[in-house]
């Protein structure tokens, strides 16, 4: 079960049948995410897209929707879990706003190289993914023009798992889960430049449960 935080659908809880093996990301490190995207970011839900990966059952993707976010695009490999976002997105009337794929979350960011791009690109990989899969993940996101020039990339990790990349400019830890955030690479570059990295993301509390 997990819980809409905010927006049209606040307080809303959502329950996925008890044979799904899913880990939706916590209401509390949800909510401090969010929390940063707003203070931070400052992005306008509404004229934003947004591209969640390994979706599960739309914790994030439903969060968005409900922020009035008009265009998110949901990746899940996991047929059920694909459909079940499907199914809430109709019930909340949301299904105008999001676009499920079913799809490897690997092979779908190599078949759809620069054919559109985010402000905003959220991933969820299993806990148990290798370090060699988190650095193919985010090769694939910042080479492959997906992120806007002032796009934000945003991966959720294990916060024993310590990634290591040029575009990384923060990492907040929420008990044994962690954000890593990452910049776009600068045109034209493979790699960012670390001048001008932002520092001054809001102090939100962490857990160190």
């Amino acid at each position: 079960m997990f819980r809409i935080i905010s927006g049209k659908w606040k307080s809303k809880r959502i329950s996925a049948p008890k044979n799904f093996d899913v880990r939706p990301t916590t209401d509390f490190a949800k909510e401090a995410l969010f929390s940063i995207i707003e203070n931070r970011f400052r992005f306008d839900y509404a004229s934003i897209s947004v591209l969640d990966l390994f979706a599960g059952i739309g914790s994030i993707t439903l969060e968005f929707a409900s922020r009035d976010c008009a265009d998110v695009t949901s990746v899940e490999l996991h047929q059920k879990h694909a459909a079940f976002i499907s199914t809430k997105a109709t019930e909340l009337e949301m299904g105008r706003q999001i676009n499920v794929q079913r799809a490897d979350v690997f092979d779908y960011l190599k078949k759809n190289r620069n054919r559109k791009t985010y402000e905003l690109i959220v991933a969820d990989p299993p806990f148990d993914t290798p370090e060699n899969k988190y650095e193919e993940l985010i090769s694939l996101v910042l080479n492959n023009n997906y992120l806007k020039e002032n796009g934000i990339f945003i991966l959720e990790h294990q916060s024993r798992t310590k990634l290591q990349h040029p575009n990384i400019f923060d990492t907040r830890k929420y008990g044994n889960v962690s954000f890593s955030f990452f910049k776009a690479n600068e045109p034209g570059s493979m790699e960012i430049s670390t001048e001008e990295i932002p520092n001054d993301l809001p102090d939100v509390p962490e857990s160190n449960l």
